[in-house]
């Protein structure tokens, strides 16, 4: 048997490979480096300054009672007299009734109503730009308009409607108990449009031979949608769900135009309360405070519902 004397011979590399030691700034700079850090580090500090910078400045600030002229640090105590606020549980607790009836609604009727654009074969392109339509429309106006069709007298368009069955007149905005569930309709419908340019672009993707399989096996129109069409959706469904669920619990701009959280606090919500905090009393610690905690909460849940959701949408 003959050894092989592997420390008197150099060590073959193997084609195209190259030694660690040729990385100099020389070759670094050849290789393009240079460039890609010339056009990375404005960005690097547009975003942090118009980014992360607010996001720290929000955290001192809340340490702090400033009408920003005089500025004295009063330590955790913003965040004591918000949980002191009696009206932090009803702003949650109509944050999260929308949020519920948000869900509720306009989560599954963008998946229905893709599903029916994407059957439509002939009239795909005017279902779905009929489908986006509401989101062109400036929200503002939006919310206007539905303000206008929610009237309690005959000028409004849905007391007029239901009057001729009989129906009515409804206090939508004036009733308590209805004001959340008429803002939730109006929010469903300016936002669905997206969420169904975003599912139906999904289902495009699914492969026919799926459904086609599903056929041959007798699967109704039912049973293809729940085992084919969902278990390929699932992963934008969870994204979307996570989304909404944000979005929803951010929700102003309804409320404070329609009701300005009237009747007697029954549409005020977390947003209406950090925005009175600010610019109402000039309490810009306290709403600081507040917005603090809702990203808190929501970075919380957010994670609780990734991890409970990570093996459904990775199998």
């Amino acid at each position: 048997m003959v050894a092989l004397d592997t420390e008197s011979r150099p060590v073959a590399r193997a084609p195209g490979t190259r030694r660690r030691g040729s990385r100099t700034p020389a070759s670094w700079v050849r290789r393009g480096g240079l460039t890609t850090l010339i056009f990375f580090v404005p960005l690097l500090l547009s975003f942090s300054y118009f980014s992360w910078w607010p996001i720290l400045r929000s955290v001192v600030l809340s340490l702090q009672q400033t009408n920003f002229i005089v500025t004295e640090w009063v330590g955790l105590a913003n965040f004591q007299r918000v949980l002191a606020d009696p009206l932090l549980a009803t702003a949650v607790w109509n944050t999260t009734y929308f949020t519920l009836l948000a869900l509720l609604i306009g989560f599954p009727v963008p998946i229905l109503m893709a599903v029916v654009v994407a059957e439509m074969r002939r009239t795909r392109g005017l279902a779905s730009v009929l489908a986006y339509l509401p989101v062109i429309i400036p929200p503002v106006v939006a919310v206007l308009l539905w303000k206008t069709f929610y009237r309690p007298d005959e000028a409004g368009l849905f007391n007029t409607v239901l009057g001729w069955f009989g129906l009515g007149p409804f206090q939508w905005l004036n009733d308590p108990s209805m004001v959340i569930p008429a803002i939730v309709v109006q929010a469903t419908w300016a936002s669905f449009g997206t969420a169904v340019i975003i599912y139906l672009a999904t289902l495009m993707t699914i492969r026919t031979e799926l459904y086609e399989a599903a056929e041959i096996d007798g699967a109704k129109i039912l049973r293809r949608f729940w085992h084919v069409t969902l278990p390929q959706m699932r992963g934008i469904l969870l994204i979307m769900l996570l989304l909404q669920v944000i979005g929803t619990f951010q929700v102003f701009t309804e409320p404070y135009i329609m009701t300005g959280g009237g009747p007697e606090n029954h549409s005020v919500t977390i947003l209406m309360l950090i925005y009175r905090y600010a610019f109402i009393s000039g309490d810009y610690g306290r709403a600081t405070a507040l917005s603090l905690i809702l990203a808190v909460a929501l970075s919380a849940l957010s994670a609780i519902y990734l991890w409970a959701t990570r093996r459904w949408s990775t199998s």
